[in-house]
């Protein structure tokens, strides 16, 4: 069967590789004062399941670029959604089998979030393994245009985040809150069907195209740097502000949770996806560069608004504005590598997602500790306007640096 499968079916399974990516990253954060309510959670402890989340898929990024290519993506993607299905299916199971273990020993709370931390633990080594092999198997997809393909398959991450808020706040509606267990069982189908897609379709590798430069080498190219710090400052500038959007709507701006969620990690979405496909549109009429640092300013923008917006909507407004500043750049910054540094291979991709997932960490965790410290997470997010300032001072030194190339030499 799998000869009746051609490299389009391997680019809808990557476009629901990154759908899976959202479900992950963004799935729990709409339960967040759920778990909070539910078993009696701090704030500081939830903060730490988006830590833990992101720092295990910054471990996956760093593992994979020393051994992805021993296994093979198909292998690698395949791991990938097996461990994504059971991660997402265990936020339904284990807190609550846990909880029950607990009450024999007198902490039912620690061993209910001992069982967040578990499935975070699984679905985070899923999401790792998808961010580092996706990308790099659309690249080596035999198509034309890989800058509006990159643009374009990164909007699937966006359409998913829509879909896990649209069709939550929908569930929740017509179900209840407490149903959510079996909306997280829900959820975990997707990435069981892709399982079994990713089995039938063809993939190939970038080196096939490309003969990869050793990893010492690559660390000895100047740009390849300051890509890792584009994708840190891009990861933090987005995430900061998605997986904090409910709460920040919720408890800062004192709306309701359904409007919350629809007007701010919602919004946020369509307009993050729509940023990527316009430019996927059109990128053969813009430069990315001048993209980049419109997008790194209006970013700065969005968080000053959505902090001191002196009326919710405003605040709302700016939760949205920032989905549409962010979404050229993570993409963006696989695709100047990309082109700027061609043989990089699968370990270049692989540490620009170490990068990425490094800031997804670093963000929000910012703003959680932040808002703990200062007691409102209006002063947490004000924090992470500092890195889309940094990514724009990073893009402008790209921009200096790019006419000098990769070093030569072994």
């Amino acid at each position: 069967m799998n000869r009746t499968l051609g490299y389009q079916h391997t680019i809808w399974a990557s476009y629901l590789g990154y759908v899976t990516q959202a479900v992950v990253n963004n799935l729990a954060p709409l339960l967040f004062l759920t778990f909070q309510k539910w078993y009696g959670l701090s704030l500081d402890r939830i903060t730490l399941l988006i830590t833990v989340n992101f720092g295990i898929q910054l471990l996956v990024d760093l593992l994979s670029a020393a051994w992805i290519d021993r296994i093979g993506y198909k292998k690698g993607v395949v791991c990938a959604h097996v461990c994504a299905a059971l991660g997402i299916a265990g936020l339904a199971v284990l807190p609550d089998g846990l909880w029950r273990a607990g009450l024999l020993a007198g902490c039912p709370s620690d061993f209910a979030y001992l069982g967040l931390l578990l499935s975070v633990c699984l679905y985070a080594v899923g999401g790792g393994l998808i961010e580092v092999l996706v990308s790099p198997i659309v690249e080596a997809c035999p198509t034309d245009g890989k800058a509006a393909a990159m643009s374009l398959l990164h909007s699937f991450y966006c359409w998913g985040q829509m879909a896990v808020v649209l069709l939550s706040t929908a569930f929740f509606a017509a179900a209840g809150i407490g149903r959510w267990r079996l909306l997280c069982v829900l959820w975990a189908l997707l990435p069981a069907f892709n399982t079994c897609y990713f089995l039938k379709v063809p993939i190939r590798t970038l080196e096939e195209e490309h003969t990869a430069m050793p990893i010492s080498r690559l660390f000895r190219q100047k740009l390849f740097w300051v890509f890792f710090v584009l994708m840190l400052c891009a990861g933090a500038s987005e995430l900061s502000m998605s997986q904090w959007a409910s709460a920040f709507a919720e408890a800062g701006l004192s709306v309701p949770k359904a409007v919350g969620d629809l007007a701010g990690p919602c919004v946020f979405a369509v307009l993050m996806g729509t940023a990527r496909v316009l430019y996927a549109r059109y990128s053969g009429r813009v430069s990315l560069k001048h993209f980049m640092l419109g997008s790194g300013a209006l970013c700065v923008f969005s968080y000053l608004l959505a902090v001191y917006a002196p009326a919710p909507s405003l605040g709302l407004l700016g939760c949205g504005i920032c989905g549409f500043s962010v979404g050229v750049l993570w993409p963006g910054t696989f695709s100047l590598a990309a082109e700027s540094l061609p043989g990089g291979g699968t370990a270049m991709f692989a540490f620009l997602a170490l990068a990425g997932d490094l800031g997804c960490s670093m963000g929000p965790t910012v703003v959680g500790l932040a808002s703990v410290e200062s007691g409102s997470l209006q002063s947490g997010l004000m924090m992470a306007a500092l890195f889309p300032v940094l990514l724009c001072i990073g893009v402008l030194v790209w921009n200096l640096l790019k006419l000098e190339g990769p070093k030569t030499g072994a």
